[in-house]
């Protein structure tokens, strides 16, 4: 079942509403060793209370019961380069045709990319046409090569790390965490990226519960926010499959007191989306959950004023001023709240956005 999910938001909110200073030297360039020595910083929701704590500590903040749902969606080799093209991948459209963003992407030409230092063109790995050019600017782009085409991407591509990044990634594995599964994201879903398989072990120990799902980040996701009115800013829709095992898991979660944790603001706009959905179902409450669509694409874009139907917990890193992902966190937790706890990080020093450490929100 496929659905598209449409805009929550409070007309009268601005982009600046969501600014904040933040110094150069915080934002990290490197993540950490081991992945789990981030820093943790809790902020509890009903009394604004923040704590400064360690992430490899997870399972002591939660109850044996709760559910955290992470998205295994993968890190796959969107950028493709020349000397004077470049290509980012997007969004398939079936056929080997794909959306993507780019330089130097006039229509009709044609690109050829090879392994190595070896530019033959007689013997491209790759093979890319622009075949039209969107009302967006955005291009369509159609892929010829023999094999496996994310194989290929493996042999001649790189992950588009985001523009903050200026230092080069030496390990190209710690821009995807140890759970993913599924190829098809253009960034990473960085919050499940300080996940360890000690802290696994720990929160199986406490009896803490797993669960997936898959949403493949466009880059789309991390596009300025332009207008200041945010009510004219139109998200990029991207992909999501929920299984039916985790539905199941949230149900039971719910039906036994305990609380739903997003990790990320992929995950939880992935269960909110669907959340949405079956909330407007006819379906008695107490099937709904059962009813849950499986997959489809949303375009939800979350901020103050919007009602959560599944979550009660959100495990986040700290995200740009003004994007849509810091209006999430504050629909979440509060405008005001999610910027002091903002500020609090800076004073202390904590290390921002992808690469950065992380907050719980309970």
């Amino acid at each position: 079942m496929t659905f598209l999910c449409f805009c929550v938001i409070i007309t009268d909110m601005k982009k600046s509403d969501f600014y904040y200073e933040l110094p150069e030297e915080l934002i990290a360039q490197k993540p950490i060793e081991p992945r789990d020595a981030s820093r943790l910083l809790k902020i509890e929701r009903q009394t604004g209370g923040i704590s400064h704590e360690m992430f490899y500590n997870l399972a002591e903040f939660l109850n044996a019961g709760d559910l955290l749902v992470l998205n295994d969606s993968k890190v796959f080799p969107a950028r493709l380069l020349t000397e004077d093209v470049e290509i980012l991948l997007l969004e398939p459209k079936g056929n080997d045709i794909w959306e993507c963003i780019g330089r130097n992407l006039k229509k009709g030409r044609v690109i050829n990319f090879c392994r190595g230092d070896y530019q033959s063109p007689e013997s491209p790995a790759i093979s890319a046409e622009v075949t039209e050019i969107l009302p967006d600017g955005n291009r369509l782009v159609k892929f010829s090569y023999d094999g496996d085409f994310y194989a290929l991407l493996d042999e001649v591509g790189s992950a588009p790390l985001p523009p903050y990044i200026t230092e080069k990634l030496d390990d190209s594995s710690r821009y995807n965490t140890i759970y993913a599964n599924e190829a098809g994201s253009a960034a990473a879903p960085t919050a499940g990226l300080h996940f360890t398989e000690r802290v696994f072990a720990m929160l199986a120990e406490k009896g803490i519960e797993i669960a997936y799902v898959t949403l493949h980040v466009g880059l789309g996701t991390f596009r300025p926010v332009k207008a200041e009115d945010i009510s004219e800013h139109k998200m990029h829709s991207e992909r999501y499959l929920l299984p039916v095992e985790t539905a199941q898991k949230i149900r039971d979660c719910k039906a036994r007191g305990n609380r739903v944790i997003a990790v990320g603001t992929t995950a939880c706009r992935t269960l909110e989306s669907v959340g949405n959905a079956f909330m407007r179902s006819a379906t008695p409450a107490t099937e709904r959950i059962n009813a849950f669509p499986t997959s489809g694409l949303t375009d939800i874009f979350i901020t103050p004023g919007y009602e959560f139907k599944v979550i009660d917990g959100l495990l986040t890193n700290f995200h740009l001023p003004e994007s849509t992902l810091i209006m999430l966190v504050s629909a979440f937790l509060g405008r005001e709240r999610t910027l002091e706890a903002y500020a609090e990080a800076i004073r202390e020093r904590y290390r921002f956005f992808s690469f950065g450490d992380s907050m719980l929100i309970l």
